[in-house]
């Protein structure tokens, strides 16, 4: 054994493998304060402890940078010598806008790393962890491996697929209607699963709605708890003919809230430049029958950074990626309250059993909201 590796083994038999699950545990709620803000870096958290004490805490900042192990490295300074650092995704190894974190690991003289998971960046892919080791540093894989899963599974579906993870959120009556008749909104859910949807929101990349929501609604899409607008996502709006109209909500705060628009090959140039000098991004993709090809859509936005993506559309958008497989999360929220046999379906064309008894989804936990429940669904 090396010189370098010998303070590692001391460290960990300092800690011991519960103390080890509870600074894991730390870094990974530390890592879950930048979600929604770091893309297009996932949102890592970092602790640096050094005999049984933490000197250290970190998590990526807004905007990807500075990353969550030099952040915690800064805070620990000389007592990171000889100390272990809890991460929860292998820290990186190649040279981007900043140095390698494990570059970072290595000058400070940490001893142990204990982390999360590999990270499937080709860049990284095992790269970092090897570094470490080549050092003598000790190195252990797989601690709190599946929170953190959950926690990255936007950056984990970027690198493998090319697309964001897409959590799908919708709110049924207690007859399983999603609106009034006619396309007309209607308040199904009470304020508790407000807040709910709101924390969902802040936690995400981008949020998407189709045209219809836009027409009948005129939705912000923000953030609107207490301190919490700066966390409101990009706006994403599904407009194959760019029927989007000017005096929306949406357009008049575009410049304070980033809102991009996908529309059709064929969508008028003169309303895509209106939209552009109000502040809109406008991306156009193929289609057919009027409707945006969504697996198009969804490698645009990962292209641009979007790992985790909210679709909060109405019945027409739902079905539509219902119907491409493009469900990775489902949180539905249930009313006791029903709306009649006239209300619109949750999913148009399709029952709502397409989610709840899908051979593509498993139910993962219910949970009482106020006077409502809010089941969940991940990809099985």
């Amino acid at each position: 054994m090396s010189d370098a590796a010998a303070p590692a083994t001391t460290e960990a038999a300092a800690v011991g493998p519960a103390l080890d699950q509870r600074f894991m545990d730390l870094a990974l709620a530390l890592g879950r304060r930048g979600l929604g803000r770091t893309w297009p870096n996932p949102a890592v958290g970092a602790v640096v402890v050094k005999d049984g004490v933490i000197v250290g805490r970190g998590w990526t900042q807004a905007g990807g940078r500075p990353h969550a192990e030099t952040e915690a490295l800064k805070r620990a300074g000389k007592n990171a010598k000889g100390a272990t650092l809890y991460v929860t995704l292998e820290p990186c190894s190649h040279h981007g806008k900043t140095p390698p974190c494990v570059d970072a690991a290595i000058r400070a003289g940490i001893a142990r790393v204990v982390s999360a998971l590999e990270d499937p960046n080709p860049d990284v892919a095992g790269q970092g962890h090897a570094k470490l080791r080549e050092r003598g540093i000790a190195v252990d894989v797989g601690l709190g491996a599946a929170e953190a899963a959950r926690d990255h599974a936007g950056h984990f579906r970027k690198m493998r697929e090319g697309r964001p993870q897409v959590l799908l959120k919708l709110a049924a009556s207690a007859d399983g209607k999603a609106g009034l008749a006619g396309r007309n909104p209607a308040a199904i859910t009470g304020e508790a699963a407000r807040i709910r949807v709101h924390q969902m929101r802040a936690e995400s990349d981008a949020i998407l709605i189709g045209i219809g929501t836009v027409l009948s609604d005129d939705p912000h899409l923000t953030c609107r708890l207490p301190g919490m607008m700066e966390r409101s996502p990009v706006r994403v709006v599904l407009d194959a003919r760019l029927r989007i109209p000017l005096a929306i909500s949406m357009i008049g705060t575009a410049r304070e809230t980033p809102t991009w628009v996908f529309t059709g090959a064929s969508a008028s140039p003169v309303a895509e430049d209106i939209l552009k000098a109000k502040g809109i991004e406008v991306f156009r993709v193929e289609g057919k029958d009027g409707r945006l090809d969504l697996p198009a859509v969804l490698k645009l936005l990962a292209e641009r950074g979007i790992t985790r993506l909210m679709v909060e559309g109405g019945p027409t958008v739902a079905a539509a990626f219902v119907h491409a497989d493009l469900v990775d999360e489902v949180a539905l929220f249930r009313s006791a309250k029903p709306i009649g046999a006239d209300g619109i379906e949750l999913l148009e064309g399709l029952p709502m059993t397409a989610l709840t008894q899908s051979p593509k989804l498993k139910a993962v936990a219910t949970e009482t909201i106020g006077q409502d429940t809010l089941e969940t669904f991940e990809r099985a």
